[in-house]
């Protein structure tokens, strides 16, 4: 049951070229950065990625794709990726547009099991209508497309029907960690993550600190261990920010982050 492995190169070392992974993360938050970085020293290539977006320019996954280890990304939103779109635009990288709700819900429904499932989102568009560019060649035209979908009519309103996504490995961060693999997202860390750990066939989680069995309460596990293959400790000294807004504070003590931190430790929450 001790799932915990020495390092991040470990953890990664039978992820070959080729494998699709989920990977958690909603922009730079909650990102598995210390297995990434594994996978780009290890020099594994073809992958197809699953996540939100596919890292901000050079940081994240967007370090995988300016090294050209990445073949194709399934991802909701990529506009924050100036490489992507010049990967993208040039015929080297394929590109499947999913609405971001129905994106999480694929990594859901393929985590439990469940092959398709009926949205109205994308009705009357081309994501249910097909011819979503996927890919283009080196001059810039359009050799590939997404195809037309099934429509179903429901109690009067009409729904697409969406396949499940599941993936050779799933990469997830996560706040705390126990030996047998249960997890807590910290916050908006939560994210993808719990959804990209069930869609994987391995599940690796890098976590900031590890506890032992029993420290997490039951109501505090965002992600059981049943959908965990591997632990490995990172800590917590990387963790970027995408857009840092702030404004100057004398006293933190006064700020109401700071009252609900104190109430959080009263109550014996993790922070």
């Amino acid at each position: 049951m001790d799932k915990v492995v020495a390092g991040a190169r470990e953890a990664v070392a039978d992820i070959a070229p080729g494998s699709v992974l989920a990977v958690g993360g909603f922009g730079l938050c909650g990102v598995p950065f210390a297995l990434i970085d594994a996978l780009l020293e290890q020099g594994t290539d073809e992958l197809t990625t699953i996540s939100n977006n596919c890292g901000v320019d050079d940081q994240a996954l967007g370090v995988l794709l300016y090294a050209g280890r990445i073949r194709k990304t399934i991802s909701s939103f990529v506009g924050g990726n100036k490489e992507l779109a010049r990967l993208y635009l040039s015929g080297q990288l394929e590109v499947e547009l999913t609405p971001q709700g129905t994106l999480a819900e694929r990594l859901r429904a393929g985590g439990a099991g469940i092959p398709a499932f009926y949205t109205p989102t994308g009705v009357g568009t081309l994501v249910a209508d097909g011819g979503i560019p996927i890919r283009y060649d080196a001059d810039g035209n359009v050799v590939e497309t997404s195809r037309p979908k099934e429509v179903r009519e429901f109690d009067g309103q009409q729904y697409v029907l969406e396949t499940a996504l599941t993936a050779d490995f799933g990469l997830v961060h996560a706040l705390k960690g126990d030996r047998h693999g249960n997890l807590y997202f910290h916050e908006s860390a939560r994210n993808f993550n719990p959804l990209a750990g069930m869609a994987g066939r391995v599940t690796i989680a890098e976590v900031e600190e590890l506890v032992e069995p029993g420290d997490l309460r039951p109501e505090d596990v965002h992600l059981p261990g049943v959908f965990v293959d591997r632990v490995v400790v990172v800590g917590s000294e990387h963790k970027p920010i995408e857009k840092r807004t702030s404004r100057p504070r004398t006293d933190r003590s006064d700020t109401p982050a700071a009252a609900g931190e104190e109430a959080t430790a009263e109550r014996g929450l993790p922070r």
